[in-house]
């Protein structure tokens, strides 16, 4: 049976810029939107939330449904990666609560797309997304008979 991992990720914007989270993997800084696992009492949007909050100590709830993608990384782990929209009106001080994030960094688009660190090409992806005008309302997104 196959069984690819469930990840969330969030692209935050505010004024220009977007929100990265830097961690170390194998001793080298590698860039990411704050994402994760689903856990499995949550929903995805619940997942959502709570990544951003402990990758970047940012309370906000998405807006809006970016993409979905399927993707097997290099080591041949298959993903289901949901991206959300998070809008801030302002840029914010962030305080990551997970002690596996080194640093979050406000940058701009140019500067994450070109960037030789990225964690996985789909934070590049995510950024190309979002400079589409797609996006799809949360109601996309159900849950049914949820117990939690």
């Amino acid at each position: 049976m196959f069984k690819p991992h469930v990840t969330v990720a969030n692209v935050v914007h505010a004024a220009g810029k977007f929100l990265i989270v830097e961690e170390t993997v194998n001793h080298k800084a590698l860039w990411n939107q704050p994402a994760g696992h689903l856990e499995a009492d949550e929903t995805l949007l619940q997942a959502a939330e709570r990544e951003l909050w402990e990758e970047t100590g940012i309370r906000a709830a998405p807006q809006s449904f970016l993409k979905m993608h399927q993707w097997i990384a290099p080591d041949g782990t298959p993903f289901l990666r949901f991206c959300f929209v998070v809008e801030l009106p302002e840029i914010i001080p962030t305080a990551p609560q997970d002690s596996d994030i080194d640093r979050c960094l406000w940058l701009s688009a140019d500067e994450i797309l070109h960037a030789p660190n990225l964690r996985s090409p789909l934070v590049a992806e995510s950024l190309r997304c979002y400079r589409q005008p797609e996006r799809y309302p949360l109601s996309l997104i159900g849950s049914f008979n949820w117990p939690y």
